[in-house]
């Protein structure tokens, strides 16, 4: 198989690329033999990734789909979810993937929640999904991505069964192409959704600035491990196929795997969460792999402690980027450049970094007017990169989005003097572990059905290998002296596993205030007392 070069991005023509069906047309016009994905030793190159995803828009064409419908993936990593995302982009339908680590009860909320009337499902989670399913009073067709049960269709069967021109519906930058769920304060996930405009309008003026950590050249080969699930693993997907180098799709995040990817794949970027980091920069062999070819590690989600960096810095050799950013922002808003990162810890190193190209970034009250520099409040951001809204919850998305807008980010930080974002704390009670994002919410609602708990208060705490590690404080019912395990065991047969609780403390009473409202910062302040920010 011949190869063509993909072409730095000062040669990408981005008028061209307005929408993600655009990507696959215009990549499979100018390098139709230059591979696109490289699945498990599975290629495909980008005329054979248009051809498909054309097949996958008539496909689901023929299932009655149409523009703005919602189509649901369960599943790890794969070449063919990106496939369906970008054939479903091509009729207007709507991406909805859904974390494959989620209890059945959690799918059948997403899949119920966005009318989905298919779901397309990966092997490994098969059995969990169709538990989902059974909670439905109207489930969605079920197509396989692998193998599966009895006589399901299989999806490439389903994919090549259709017809291979171009599906021809018209699809403007404005119209959603995906949508996420995040977690909810209330204990509800939001489908944030994110159009085509959201998430290609940002990359192409980052890459229009031509910074040379996100710069891409001929050779550039970059590693998608991330889940899907999450903005993380799509939205790195994307970026690869928008500057038309080669994806190499990885299962699942392993950190054994990482390292033959490294080194066999001769991948050049790729995006991890510190907590991944650590245990691939751990692995015994870190030190004798060929890190020749990489050049850039960009990493987000949680902070980076100083040792990590400075070790991971040491063993891989290349630039390091991090990168700040929400669900409904499209990823990556605010970047700390290669050039701030030092190993022997610099003021700098404590920040999130500076805004991305387009983006604006101010430090609000709790009225939203804007503070002055080096003074905390609530993070704000305004760029053609926030979301369209949230599916259905109209009073949600203005309560986040302003007229203006603004979207808030439900973070607490500062802006130094040079522009420096600075995060602090959460304004919001959200636990960051192992760059899972979970709401306390969730995990009490999961642990107040136990008959020893009175009441309960789900808080985030240090924690040295993921960042932060949820504990529930419980107050048990009068007589009752519940064992800990059994508490972290009932929530974990309710909720995914890594909600549930890592530890348990008992007390007499929950603390609140005059109006009755835990005080959550007050559960949380032993903890975090010798911590310069609240924030791991």
């Amino acid at each position: 198989m011949t190869t063509t070069p993909s072409p730095a991005a000062a040669e990408l023509d981005f008028d061209q690329m307005t929408t993600l069906g655009d990507i696959a047309r215009y990549q499979a016009r100018v390098r139709p033999d230059a591979v696109a994905l490289s699945f498990e030793g599975r290629d495909t190159t980008y005329a054979a990734f248009d051809r498909h995803t054309n097949q996958v828009g008539a496909a689901l064409l023929s299932l009655g789909l149409s523009k703005g419908r919602r189509i649901a993936y369960v599943g790890k990593n794969s070449d063919h979810y990106f496939e369906l995302l970008f054939g479903a982009a091509k009729i207007g339908a709507v991406m909805t993937p859904i974390g494959w680590r989620l209890a059945p009860s959690e799918m059948a909320y997403i899949i119920g929640d966005s009318e989905a009337p298919v779901v397309f499902v990966g092997p490994e989670v098969l059995s969990a999904v169709e538990q989902a399913l059974a909670e439905l009073a109207n489930p969605p067709r079920l197509i396989a991505m692998e193998a599966g049960p009895g006589d399901d269709v299989r999806y490439e069967a389903w994919r090549d069964a259709a017809s291979a021109a171009d599906p021809g519906v018209a699809i403007t930058p404005q119209d959603v192409a995906v949508q996420l769920y995040t977690s909810g304060t209330t204990g509800r996930p939001k489908g944030a959704m994110l159009a085509h405009r959201n998430i290609l309008g940002g990359r192409r003026i980052a890459a229009e600035a031509n910074m040379p950590w996100n710069t891409w050249g001929p050779t550039d080969v970059s590693l998608v491990a991330m889940p899907v699930g999450h903005i993380g693993g799509t939205g790195w997907g994307i970026v690869g196929l928008l500057n038309g180098a080669k994806g190499v799709v990885a299962r699942e995040f392993d950190p054994l795997r990482v390292l033959d990817f490294i080194e066999n794949d001769r991948i050049s970027k790729m995006f991890m969460v510190p907590a991944a980091m650590q245990i691939v920069v751990r692995q015994p062999r870190a030190r004798q792999v060929d890190y020749s070819r990489l050049k850039y590690i960009l990493y987000g989600a949680s902070p980076i402690p100083l040792d990590l960096l400075r070790e991971c810095m040491e063993v891989f050799g290349c630039g390091f980027c991090q990168q700040y950013g929400m669900t409904e922002t499209c990823g990556t808003i605010v970047y700390l450049p290669p050039e701030d990162h030092d190993p022997a810890g610099s003021p700098r190193m404590r920040a999130a970094g500076l805004p991305m190209p387009g983006v604006e970034i101010r430090i609000v009250d709790d009225k939203g007017n804007t503070l002055p520099p080096d003074t905390v409040g609530e993070v704000a951001t305004r760029s053609v990169a926030n979301m369209a809204g949230y599916w259905k919850l109209p009073e949600a998305t203005a309560s986040t989005i302003g007229d203006d807008g603004w979207l808030r980010t439900g973070d607490a930080g500062y802006l130094d003097a040079d522009g420096y974002l600075y995060i602090h704390d959460r304004v919001k009670d959200m636990i960051i572990s192992g760059a899972e994002n979970i709401y306390p919410a969730e995990v009490e609602n999961a642990i107040y059905g136990h008959p020893a708990v009175a009441e309960v208060a789900v808080i985030g705490v240090p924690d040295d290998k993921w960042g932060e590690a949820v504990k529930a404080v419980v107050a048990p019912k009068p007589g009752m002296s519940p064992d800990p395990e059994e508490i972290i065991a009932f929530a974990r047969s309710r909720i995914a596993g890594f909600k549930a609780p890592k530890s348990v403390d008992f007390i007499e009473a929950l603390p609140r205030n005059a109006s009755g409202k835990i005080l959550r910062r007050e559960l949380r302040a032993p903890y975090w007392a010798a911590r310069d920010r609240q924030v791991n």
